[in-house]
């Protein structure tokens, strides 16, 4: 049964959101209107922590070598909780805020996952649980962890790697969805490594005195094929999966051997301990390749994360929190324009799922949050920013994040976290419980970097396709 204090602090927390909702929905509006690709957060990160500031955050950024990465605390002492915030925005997404395709600037990024909603919804939450802390009711930090690039799983295993998940005692996080839900789920281990080849050019018509790149990246392909067969299929909604793509290729004319080529591997499997053992059988695949084919061949390693370890007795605390706001409600206006979005995909127009979906477990898709679960108890809330059968990653979620539907949805995300943050604060026994499953969970699994001491953070991976965009504004305003 809740505490008097922990009763009044929820109801301190849902009044600040309640009362300062507007200002949060134009930081929202502001980072869909200027989305930002991975590394390349400058205008959305500085926005984050300027508004942090003004609410009395010690804000230290460019940490873990990022520019665009920040940590922000707030309080003393114990317990220690923190939400997660997310801001990039994917490549080629630009869209208006309407059911049909528009786009802005063609081939311009957009809020396809609505990050611009998870960040702002996440620091609404962070501010919230502060300003009921500044009462004077518990001791206790409040830390906002700003992570970039979580859409190529760049930013938080860096942070990891840095040091700075450590000393948490639970940390939060959200993600804009389909279905509205409190989720304790695992994920895939990650890793993403690229393969240059180099070799040497020639004239077709003599093609001996050449060494080919594209030979030897060719062969690398079918060597990851040949290696399929031979490693641990996975689980069941968590497959061992390697995709690759030929990102880069040259000289562009058939008739001269190539003396460039780059083979692009992307690899989810089901434990971090499972994938170190495969990332070096990848790595011979493309040194068997450039010995055959004589070329050579130098691999750029870009991040690893793990898999994510997931702790129910924390999401329990965020589904009961969830249970006891008022269902999501969206207008006819709202449940129109997310029909309209269903049509535009061959889909019945039934628009936007208001009831709350069961407590659920089982394994999601892969993010780099799953960093976090290593080092605190940690738990994620899924929240309807989308209509059902409207993925993530294309231009209709990109309209619902820039629109009422999703400033709806990161509100309730923000109440739900800042009232299980009140709970975790005020009641002692339940990050008791949520630790004790933590050290059962990670018992003699002790965190170790995936990524090479001598790996530094891939900071320019986006900035050609940001520059073509830079100084111009690609989203409109929500209609």
């Amino acid at each position: 049964m809740s505490s008097e204090p922990e009763v009044e602090g929820k109801k301190q927390v849902a009044a600040f959101i309640a009362s300062h909702g507007d200002e949060f929905d134009r930081y929202s509006d502001a980072i869909w209107q200027y989305p930002e690709l991975g590394c390349e957060e400058h205008r959305s990160s500085e926005l984050l922590q300027t508004a942090l500031k003004g609410y009395g955050f010690n804000v230290q950024a460019g940490v873990a070598e990022m520019p665009t990465a920040f940590v922000a605390k707030w309080g003393s002492g114990k317990p220690v909780i923190g939400f997660s915030c997310e801001y990039d925005a994917l490549p080629g997404l630009s869209q208006h805020s309407i059911p049909e395709k528009s786009p802005v600037l063609e081939g311009a990024p957009g809020h396809g996952c609505g990050h611009n909603l998870l960040g702002v919804g996440s620091m609404l939450a962070a501010v919230a649980t502060k300003q009921w802390l500044a009462a004077g009711h518990h001791p206790g930090t409040v830390v906002v962890l700003g992570t970039p690039a979580e859409e190529i799983c760049v930013g938080k295993p860096f942070m990891a790697r840095a040091g700075l998940f450590e000393g948490f005692d639970a940390i939060l996080d959200w993600h804009p969805g389909n279905y509205t839900a409190a989720q304790y789920t695992t994920c895939n281990a990650y890793f993403n490594i690229r393969y240059h080849f180099k070799g040497r050019t020639a004239h077709g018509n003599v093609p001996w005195l050449g060494r080919s790149a594209m030979d030897g990246a060719l062969l690398m392909g079918h060597a990851i094929e040949l290696l399929r067969e031979h490693i641990p299929p996975g689980i069941t909604g968590a497959a061992n999966t390697i995709n690759y793509t030929f990102s880069h290729l040259g000289p562009e004319y058939p008739n001269v051997v190539s003396d460039r080529a780059t083979v692009w591997v992307v690899g989810r499997i089901t434990t971090a301990e499972e994938m170190e053992k495969i990332i070096p059988r990848i790595c011979r695949c493309a040194e068997g390749a450039a010995t055959a084919t004589g070329t050579a061949v130098h691999e750029e390693f870009i991040c690893a994360s793990h898999d994510r370890i997931p702790n129910k007795a924390i999401t329990e605390v965020m589904d009961q929190n969830l249970r006891v706001l008022a269902p999501l409600r969206f207008n006819e206006a709202e449940q129109a324009f997310a029909g309209k979005l269903q049509e535009t995909l061959g889909l019945e127009p039934l628009g936007m799922e208001e009831a709350y979906t069961d407590l659920s477990g089982g394994a999601a898709g892969v993010s780099d949050n799953a960093e976090y679960s290593w080092f605190a108890p940690f738990s994620m809330l899924r929240v309807a920013v989308a209509p059902a059968g409207v993925g993530l990653h294309n231009w209709q979620s990109v309209a619902a994040a820039g629109h009422t539907i999703g400033k709806k949805a990161m509100k309730t995300a923000a109440s739900v976290l800042a009232a299980s943050a009140v709970d975790l604060m005020a009641r002692p026994e339940l990050l008791a419980e949520a630790g004790k499953e933590f050290r059962e969970q990670t018992a003699g699994r002790d965190y170790r970097s995936l990524i090479p001491s001598d790996v530094e953070p891939p900071l320019t991976i986006n900035r050609a396709v940001m520059e073509k965009y830079l100084n111009t504004q690609t989203n409109g305003g929500a209609e």
